[in-house]
């Protein structure tokens, strides 16, 4: 019997080994279900910053503020954001035509919580200024919302 026993436990942590690694490789998606979920996440980001844009073009800045990701919030108060946006927005003029000109999908970014983030950088045309760099980065916010996490202009080079 203490045999038996000494067999079927010696089987069991055998098999142990055996059954973690499945479940480790059940659990890691293809490759091609990553990239799906990823595109996936870029286009719902695409929209948020979409409509998050035309607020900011409606020189919206206040409603900007609130429909941005909680950590941007923090980090930002309303009144500091809406006179960032004066100074920078403000002499640029009207925003005319925008293309983006890219999306990068991200877990890790420097000076940030670790989550995910969706960088989408745009060339728009403005009436005072011409072509400038837009970058507009996406958080996957508490809420399951993409929001904006940052935004950034520079003269377009």
């Amino acid at each position: 019997m203490k045999k038996t026993v000494c067999i079927a436990a010696l089987l069991g942590m055998l098999m142990l080994p055996c059954a973690v690694f499945t479940q480790t490789q059940a659990a890691q998606p293809p490759a091609a279900a990553v990239a799906q979920d990823q595109t996936a996440k870029q286009e719902a980001a695409k929209q948020a910053a979409r409509s998050w844009l035309a607020l900011v073009d409606a020189v919206n800045y206040g409603q900007s503020w609130r429909e941005a990701a909680s950590f941007f919030q923090s980090k930002v108060s309303k009144e500091d954001w809406e006179k960032a946006l004066q100074q920078v927005r403000a002499p640029l003029g009207v925003a005319g035509s925008r293309t983006l000109l890219g999306a990068q999908y991200q877990t890790d970014l420097p000076n940030t919580p670790k989550g995910e983030y969706v960088i989408l950088p745009y060339k728009t045309e403005f009436a005072g200024m011409g072509p400038v760099l837009e970058t507009v980065i996406l958080m996957l916010d508490k809420d399951g919302k993409w929001r904006v996490s940052g935004y950034f202009v520079k003269p377009a080079q």
